[in-house]
């Protein structure tokens, strides 16, 4: 038996970054759900619209780094803000924000397939 997955729409335009991703971890996370549970994902489904346009202060812009590790020595890569934001677009920000807020167990994963971002 599969239950129908709920259908969240939260509007990101005029709103800042980690307002927007804390509510959506909160949603993904079933957590406004009576019947929540820590060991399942919740059969909800967040849509994010207007990523484009969030408010992101230019010193954030600048100054937040991604950083990643290749598995070389010396492979360690750094990008700042502003250039994620060119290269993969506002909606890859957004994503790494609400992956940073979800627990880091085998269903984030499977939560993080239940978003999706239009800009």
């Amino acid at each position: 038996m599969t239950e129908k997955k709920e259908q969240h729409t939260i509007d990101a335009s005029g709103k800042r970054l980690g307002r927007v991703a804390t509510e959506v971890a909160h949603l993904l996370m079933g957590k406004h759900r009576t019947d929540a549970v820590r060991h399942e994902t919740a059969p909800v489904e967040v849509t994010v619209e207007h990523a484009s346009k969030l408010l992101i202060d230019e010193k954030k812009r600048q100054q937040k780094i991604y950083d990643r590790y290749t598995g070389y020595p010396g492979g360690r890569r750094e990008l700042n803000m502003q250039k994620l934001i060119e290269s993969k677009g506002y909606s890859e920000v957004l994503r790494k924000a609400v992956y940073g807020m979800l627990p880091g167990n085998r269903l984030r994963a499977l939560r993080m397939k239940n978003l999706t971002i239009s800009e």
